[in-house]
């Protein structure tokens, strides 16, 4: 698309102050909740559960693993009593152009009354970089993942913003790259979205305008609790995650429920998760909320577990 077709200059530095206004807002709410809770699991949930297969890494990548891909499925439904999956694509990288496989994976979440809802897609290249002709590559590359959702019907793919540059620059780069790979995601009705996961793109203002700057309807983010570092190290430049989150909500299409420890009361000791799914359901949204364990304290089925029954707990109290 061409560049005259961008925000102008004057609309940009608006569009950008318009979203670090509203980063740094109250978080008593920016709309009226509904009032009718969403399809789920349990009848008195205000957003239903999904499963984020990163939760379960650990048990993937173990070198005597028991498990694969294609037992995910099923040990969502089995072992922890939930019914939606969010694949990575890094547990079955070599299978997106593999109908044989991807039918005996849409097999198994149909015999275990599973839905998938999106695919988590990492390694396939910059969507930001500044060279264009590498920034294109990367956009095909994602190709395949978007075929690959909509044959196992899911409703998007979860891709990263990543990019370098100037703060400006890099605003071009990733609108335009997410632009591209969005016009060939919205042909198959599947959303391209955006997680905060370093760099710029845990800073929720930038990403904001980079919405902005998309301007697509299948083009949205899947804000994180916890991927708020935009730099680590001895002084870490780290959004307040509050404030990111609900600059996001308007833009989601999907949601991840970080979680890393628990107090003795089965709190996060991270997230105020009441505070936190407050923020998430004033904002109209009643969809998937994906569990994503990251914790050592907790093997990965007591924290998936956990984190549950901590989302079972807000949701009830919030309902």
């Amino acid at each position: 698309m061409p560049t005259s077709s961008l925000p102008t200059p004057s609309r940009r530095n608006f569009l950008q102050t318009v979203a670090a206004a509203g980063a740094i807002a109250s978080t008593s709410g920016i709309l009226a909740r509904s009032s009718q809770a969403a399809e789920s699991d349990a009848s008195d949930m205000p957003f239903k559960i999904s499963l984020a297969e990163w939760s379960l890494h650990r048990a993937l990548y173990a070198k005597d693993a028991e498990i694969t891909n294609l037992d995910f499925p099923q040990l969502t439904r089995e072992k922890f009593g939930i019914g939606a999956v969010e694949y990575v694509n890094q547990f079955f990288k070599d299978k997106a152009r593999d109908e044989k496989y991807l039918t005996e994976l849409k097999k198994r979440c149909s015999d275990h009354d599973v839905t998938s809802v999106l695919i988590m897609v990492d390694g396939e290249g910059k969507l930001g970089a500044a060279d264009a002709q590498d920034r294109k590559k990367a956009v095909e590359n994602h190709y395949q993942w978007v075929d690959a959702a909509k044959f196992l019907g899911c409703h998007s793919i979860r891709v990263n913003a990543a990019s370098s540059g100037t703060y400006t620059e890099q605003l071009d780069y990733a609108a335009d790259g997410l632009r591209q790979l969005s016009e060939y995601a919205v042909k198959q009705d599947i959303g391209v979205i955006v997680e905060n996961h370093g760099g710029l793109s845990s800073n929720a203002a930038w990403l904001a305008v980079v919405m902005e700057r998309v301007g697509m309807g299948n083009c949205g983010t899947l804000p994180d609790f916890g991927n708020f570092y935009i730099t680590r190290g001895e002084n870490p430049d780290l959004f307040n995650r509050y404030h990111g989150v609900q600059a996001l909500m308007p833009y989601a299409k999907a949601v991840s429920a970080k979680t890393h420890a628990f107090d003795a009361d089965g709190n996060e000791t991270s997230t105020d998760y009441e505070k936190m799914m407050r923020i998430v359901l004033d904002a109209g949204y009643h969809g998937y909320v994906g569990i994503e364990y990251e914790g050592r304290e907790l093997s990965e089925d007591d924290g998936i577990l956990a984190s549950k029954k901590l989302l079972e707990r807000v949701g009830r109290k919030l309902a």
